[in-house]
């Protein structure tokens, strides 16, 4: 039951149950009830990337402005981009061209950067390499480094990343894109190939997305609603390893599920990559993972969180491992907010009990 493009440019569809007793009144209600404008989409198995079992859809989608046909077709997947290249970089470390503990001038000796020698792959994956910060400086609502009048070089081995540091690696973590740009340049030291011709064909082709990519080359994704107009537009390549990932909600399904049937990485190395440290706020490499009580669930329930955001657009990628589980949910419009699963409230925490909790708490 893949989505059609009719689906996907639809401005207001129902739910779509299958079958199974997926309890998806619930997840409506809790979608009705936050006023959630965007696309949610679960796999309720890790068999769910096939469609042979439950799986449950949702699309309710503001109208796209007029920019030919099929309008609308992907979504930007902002951080999650970080996700995938964790699992790349895990990949090589399974393959022994990448050791997690040895600094990043191990594998770009052209790395300009004065901590180049002391941060590690590690130190990259849990933002805590002591780099600059693109995101710092916001001008015109959107950050000097990604505009079109930007004057800086983003090469990340000679250009903006490895300018000033801001601390030393290993302290506390302090969410920067260019680490994962970095990252994405080690990726291609070590392959001979870009990160994300690596993303195509280590993931997305033997997976089978049918639309995903790195920009630019996406001319139809959706855009996002800022107060009720329309944002302004991003050159979402400037992203590049650290947000430059677009494609389908079906898709995160098809990587969240082969994740957890071992498809992509082997026990030892997605057991290392989904080591939450809770002196780090439960970080991972790539992603958060932690455990808490769910409304309705007997016992915590263990959760893999990567989150996005560019522009108007948000994203939570969702993976509940014990529950052969995942949620994928892209809102189109801000304000939203998603709430934190651990507080034990809000949108996000409602969505993840309604999917995965069988009964509600009176």
């Amino acid at each position: 039951m893949i989505r059609t493009f009719a689906t996907l440019l639809a401005i207001s569809l129902p739910a779509a149950a299958v079958a199974g007793d997926f309890p998806s009144d619930r997840v409506t209600a809790v979608i009705n009830a936050a006023g959630f404008e965007g696309d949610v989409a679960i796999a309720d198995s890790i068999k769910a990337s096939d469609y042979s079992a439950a799986r449950y859809s949702y699309v309710g989608l503001l109208p796209e402005p007029d920019r030919g046909w099929p309008d609308g077709l992907t979504w930007r997947w902002a951080s999650v981009t970080k996700q995938v290249i964790a699992i790349l970089v895990m990949r090589e470390v399974e393959r022994g061209t990448i050791d997690l503990d040895q600094p990043v001038a191990t594998y770009l000796p052209a790395f300009a950067s004065a901590n180049a020698g002391t941060a590690t792959i590690r130190n990259l994956l849990q933002h805590r390499a002591g780099l600059p910060n693109p995101d710092a400086g916001e001008e015109m609502g959107l950050p000097a480094f990604y505009r079109s009048d930007f004057t800086g070089s983003r090469d990340p081995l000679t250009g903006f990343c490895a300018g000033p540091v801001t601390g030393e690696p290993g302290g506390d973590w302090a969410y920067n894109n260019c680490d994962y740009m970095v990252l994405g340049a080690v990726l291609e030291a070590v392959t001979g190939t870009s990160w994300d011709k690596l993303f195509l064909r280590d993931i997305a082709e033997p997976l089978g997305f049918e639309f995903a990519g790195a920009y630019p080359g996406e001319q139809f994704t959706r855009w996002g609603i800022v107060d009720g107009a329309r944002e302004q537009e991003i050159d979402l390549s400037t992203y590049s390893a650290a947000a430059g990932l677009y494609g389908q909600p079906d898709d995160l399904l098809k990587l969240d599920t082969a994740l957890m049937r071992g498809e992509l990485l082997g026990p030892e190395a997605l057991a290392e990559m989904w080591r939450g440290d809770p002196a780090l706020g439960y970080m991972a490499l790539g992603q958060w993972v932690f455990e808490v009580p769910l409304k309705g669930c007997d016992d915590p329930v263990k959760i893999v969180e990567r989150r996005g955001d560019v522009g108007a657009v948000q994203v939570r990628n969702f993976i509940l491992p014990d529950r052969q589980m995942a949620v994928v949910a892209f809102s189109q419009k801000k304000p939203f907010d998603f709430g934190e699963v651990w507080q034990g409230s809000g949108f996000a925490h409602d969505l993840l009990a309604a999917a995965a909790c069988p009964v509600e708490t009176p």
